[in-house]
């Protein structure tokens, strides 16, 4: 049974630095696509980044590319989201998704395991 859990998310001031954390379990073998989404009150999920467990070129959202870097720690079964430069506008819900498959995809119906999420507030 695959497990995500997030952790790291609190309050940040404008421009400010975060770091989010998911840590996953159960996961068997390497073919996994580690994903990172938002969801703000009365909007969709929205796709941040992601990138293959086992390594690979990341792909990001063009609202995020620049700031925000999503990267993996094998041997401790982490992956992270580093916000940098955050605004107003990336107070958000942010969720750890995964699914096992070779193929990045930015739709959320692509992820099949998803975490409880953390709650992120930029304040101006």
């Amino acid at each position: 049974q695959v497990q995500l859990v997030e952790s790291g998310g609190g309050l940040v001031q404008a421009g400010g630095s975060l770091r989010l954390s998911c840590a996953a379990s159960g996961l068997t073998g390497s073919t996994y696509v580690m994903g990172w989404f938002r969801q703000a009150p009365g909007k969709e999920r929205e796709f941040l980044a992601a990138t293959r467990w086992n390594g690979g070129t990341p792909s990001y959202a063009d609202s995020v590319t620049g700031r925000f870097t999503i990267s993996t720690d094998n041997t401790k079964n982490m992956v992270y989201l580093h916000l940098n430069s955050v605004k107003a506008e990336d107070t958000a819900v942010y969720y750890c998704a995964t699914s096992r498959t070779s193929y990045i995809r930015d739709r959320p119906s692509a992820y099949y395991y998803w975490g409880q999420g953390t709650q992120v507030t930029v304040s101006s």
